[in-house]
């Protein structure tokens, strides 16, 4: 049986769901709806993307790199506090828009 291939629709719902059950970390995740919002043709503006757009610049900001975000051992203690800041503040700017993604883009 081959498996179906997700729309990007379909993957904000599956994203944002992911980032609120803590299956997926929030960061990666914020970057993920960030450059997806590009596909599903959010307009520019658009409030339920726009925290994501801030959350990357301070990923990059921060100098914070999707692989910092994937490893858990072998990270220096201040590598862990500035993943750990960054995120507590995502969650506080973007938490309700990830929710109302999850809802907007659900199957």
């Amino acid at each position: 049986m081959s498996s179906v291939p997700t729309l990007p629709a379909q993957r904000v719902g599956i994203v944002a769901r992911a980032m609120l059950n803590g299956t997926l970390h929030y960061l990666l995740g914020a970057l993920e709806l960030e450059q997806l919002r590009h596909e599903v043709g959010a307009y520019e503006n658009d409030p339920d993307f726009l925290p994501f757009i801030a959350i990357k610049m301070d990923i990059e900001q921060m100098s914070i790199s999707p692989q910092m975000l994937k490893k858990t051992n072998n990270q220096s203690a201040q590598d862990v506090q500035k993943i750990t800041e960054s995120t507590q503040w995502a969650k506080a700017i973007s938490l309700q828009q990830c929710a109302t993604l999850a809802e907007r883009f659900s199957n």
